[in-house]
């Protein structure tokens, strides 16, 4: 065990605490209020520097002493809770109606305070700062915009984050090279067509039918208008038309989310889309309304620094606790960081039976130490390469 090991294992009673207490009491996206304040106490008792963010948020630093130093290095936490409705027994079970925990949120800013601590302990030790972002509004993919528009990446030299990986062994570091999470995005499509009588189809303009094609040329766009080395996901989830069994459609509404690996097809994308809706709209002498909202783009980690990673990885824990993952097709608003500085996301094993967003979510509280360790390590690490 080495000595950040060891200090995440003094302190492993203190985060599980803390953690217990922000699972209890989730706060939706935008709107952590309490999170944000109970971490500002608790910094506030280290004696640590730090500024609120607007609405909720915080950004603290830790600044080395050992020499000077103007490199940074931010490790990111996210703060916020899901509208669901928790269904596990825990005694630290949610007492907020409808809102839970279920992505390991409360795990990821607890082990990031503890982080906070053992930095602070032991900045006599390193150069250069290190940037601790407690972030709000992941789930909504609005909170990692707020940080960088509030300048929470000026000056950022590398980045780093975790994510509680359900079903996975506890305490396993993963990474991924290159694109690790999918970009997402969110479209919607109002087809305006002529309703009339069923008895009569051709005075009018269905919108049912002209919905119904619109669905599977959609589709084509995985199979002919990109290359097949390129992962794309096109789903249509929502499809409402109609209003009466015996009246032809006279508009109709789809909705749905695509996903994406690259960049230059993510930035396509919407070009697309809206040729495909609009010229299948004509063949049915309708006409379609394209909303689309890029909400995340793709989350591509830098090789170096998830070398780096797993470097720091190997210092706090044994071989057989460390390794790849393949790519996720779900969205992660860290992305948003990758605009800025170099950057690497890893996730670690948090065991449970319950998938990610489950009302029964559960992490394995004894992965904290693991996690709090990695957090100091792959902060010291790379504040001593950069500085080289």
């Amino acid at each position: 065990m080495n000595n950040i090991r060891e200090m995440a294992h003094n302190l492993q009673a203190e985060t599980i605490a803390f953690r217990r207490d922000l699972h209890k009491n989730p706060e939706p996206s935008m709107e952590e209020f309490r999170t944000t304040d109970k971490v500002a106490a608790a910094l506030d008792a280290m004696g640590v520097s730090y500024r609120r963010l607007d609405p909720t948020g915080v950004i603290a630093e830790v600044k080395g002493t050992k020499s000077n130093s103007d490199k940074i290095v931010a490790l990111r936490a996210d703060m916020d809770a899901l509208s669901i409705q928790e269904k596990t027994d825990y005694e630290f079970k949610s007492i907020n109606d409808g809102i839970m925990h279920a992505c390991g949120h409360d795990t990821h800013t607890s082990m990031l305070l503890s982080a906070v601590k053992i930095a602070n302990s032991i900045k006599d030790q390193f150069s250069g700062t290190i940037r601790f972002i407690f972030q709000p509004g992941e789930e909504v993919a609005k909170g990692a915009k707020a940080v960088c528009a509030q300048g929470g990446m000026d000056g950022v030299d590398a980045i780093f984050g975790i994510h509680a990986a359900v079903q996975t062994p506890v305490g396993k570091l993963l990474a991924c090279y290159g694109p690790s999470h999918a970009a997402t995005d969110r479209y919607s499509v109002v087809i305006k067509g002529k309703a009339c009588h069923g008895a009569a189809p051709q005075t009018g303009m269905d919108a049912t039918v002209c919905g119904a094609a619109m669905v599977m040329n959609l589709q084509t766009m995985v199979s002919r208008e990109f290359s097949p080395m390129d992962p794309l996901v096109v789903t249509v989830g929502s499809f409402h038309s109609g209003s009466r069994f015996n009246i032809v459609s006279g508009e109709a509404v789809l909705e749905g989310t695509i996903r994406s690996f690259s960049r230059e097809v993510h930035e396509q994308i919407p070009v697309v889309l809206k040729r495909i809706c609009e010229e299948t709209a004509k063949t049915f002498r309708c006409t379609a309304e394209v909303d689309y909202d890029a909400i995340t783009e793709v989350l591509i980690n830098d090789k170096e620094m998830i070398d780096l990673g797993l470097e720091a990885a190997a210092k706090i824990t044994d071989a057989e606790h460390i390794g790849l993952k393949a790519q996720a097709m779900g969205g992660e608003d860290f992305s948003e960081y990758t605009k800025y500085a170099p950057a690497a996301f890893f996730s670690l094993g948090v065991g449970g039976q319950w998938p990610g967003h489950s009302d029964h979510y559960e992490a394995d509280e004894d992965a904290f130490e693991t996690g709090v360790a990695f957090y100091v390590q792959v902060a010291l690490d790379a504040l001593e390469k950069l500085s080289k």
